[in-house]
């Protein structure tokens, strides 16, 4: 029996550093919508889990290492079904909204001549698809494995003011190198924008965990898309060079956000399209990498597209979005970084167009990637 408590010792402290994931039970999600029925699906691989529902395509969960290899969720995320269909707070948390993800100018845009109306729900702008976007659609699940899942949809034409049939796919997948890889597909049935984003919102402390001003932000990037007071571009792509905007060596979010900059007064903080140093290749660029020191958490975010939206989530910390775990959200208690086209491109001829042709093929791949301390350096 001695012999046998060291091993029985070794057993337990083995168990207690195991991380300690608090997945959502599939039941919150299990419902029908517009005849459609809706789960939560679980995927593993890498040593993270992902949680994502259906409706929307959202990613509700995400555990990701930490500093000493523990899994911690780092998005936030509802608790369930009826919190995302009927929230009182951010609609859009681990969505892939569209089918023109982020803003057109005065809802409307003119394509072949023709004058197209959309819905004005971000003032007299559209914001990520209009009152009904993909993310308030049920997905249909065409493909899933252990560390994969590939949802579909159809935004029908009309839906929203947007022309065309649109079949829009998105398959998420965890790697063997800690990340959780995006990649959409899209056609068409008659040209239209198409301009889709994750929408992932982070806190590398752990959702719910307070603010994010401490988190160490890089972005690769020279210049900006600068904004009006509606938030919409005005046309010309500004250097970050001397100015709040300039991540191209890290800083803290919190150290220039509340500086005397038109920009920043307008965004209430960061809500802006930053032109991506992209090297033309094949492959994806490094676009961001973010660190938290107090959990020592790393994320790098890579993409195939030009644009990267850094958002500090300063319409947070109103007291209605809840998170999963109960946690009231606080002012810039979260980021997302939306890899994407421009904003507004429709009306901008020297942006990264984004209309889509019948017989032609969308794609946009993103990686958000959770890498070891060393590796990152």
């Amino acid at each position: 029996m001695k012999r046998l408590l060291p091993i029985l010792a070794l057993v337990a402290l083995a168990a207690c550093a195991q991380p300690k994931v608090r997945l959502i039970p599939a039941q919150a999600f299990d419902t029908t919508i517009d005849g459609k029925p809706v789960s939560l699906y679980t995927i593993e691989g890498g040593g993270m889990y992902a949680q994502i529902t259906n409706y929307g395509a959202r990613v509700v969960s995400l555990w990701a290492p930490d500093r000493a290899g523990l899994l911690r969720d780092v998005v936030i995320g509802y608790r369930d079904i009826d919190s995302y269909v009927h929230n009182p707070g951010e609609r859009f948390l681990g969505s892939s909204p569209g089918p023109v993800a982020n803003r057109i100018g005065g809802a409307t845009f003119e394509l072949d001549g023709v004058s197209y109306s959309l819905d004005k729900n971000d003032g007299e702008n559209t914001l990520h698809g209009g009152f009904v976007g993909i993310d308030n659609l049920v997905w249909d699940v065409v493909e899933q494995s252990k560390n994969s899942i590939k949802m579909q949809v159809v935004h029908p034409d009309g839906l929203g003011g947007f022309p065309g049939n649109k079949t829009i796919s998105v398959r998420y997948m965890l790697t063997s190198d800690h990340g959780l890889k995006v990649v959409f597909e899209a056609t068409t049935d008659a040209p239209t924008p198409i301009n889709l984003a994750h929408h992932p919102f982070f806190n590398l402390k752990g959702s719910g965990k307070g603010d994010i001003l401490g988190h160490v932000l890089r972005i690769n990037a020279a210049g900006i898309t600068p904004i009006d007071e509606n938030l919409i571009p005005v046309g010309l792509v500004a250097p970050v060079e001397g100015s709040p905007f300039d991540f191209r060596e890290p800083h803290t979010i919190g150290e220039r956000i509340d500086a005397d900059d038109i920009q920043l007064q307008y965004g209430h903080g960061y809500d802006h399209n930053w032109v991506i140093e992209y090297d033309g290749g094949e492959g994806l660029t490094l676009d961001a990498v973010v660190f938290e020191p107090e959990s020592g958490t790393v994320l790098e975010v890579l993409s195939d597209q030009p644009g990267l939206q850094f958002y500090s989530g300063n319409f947070f910390g109103d007291g209605k979005t809840i998170d999963k775990y109960g946690n009231d959200i606080v002012y810039r208690g979260a980021f997302a970084l939306e890899t994407q086209k421009f904003p507004d491109g429709v009306h901008h001829p020297d942006f990264p167009q984004t209309v889509l042709l019948p017989g032609e093929t969308y794609s946009h791949t993103c990686l958000y990637r959770f890498p070891s301390m060393e590796r990152s350096k």
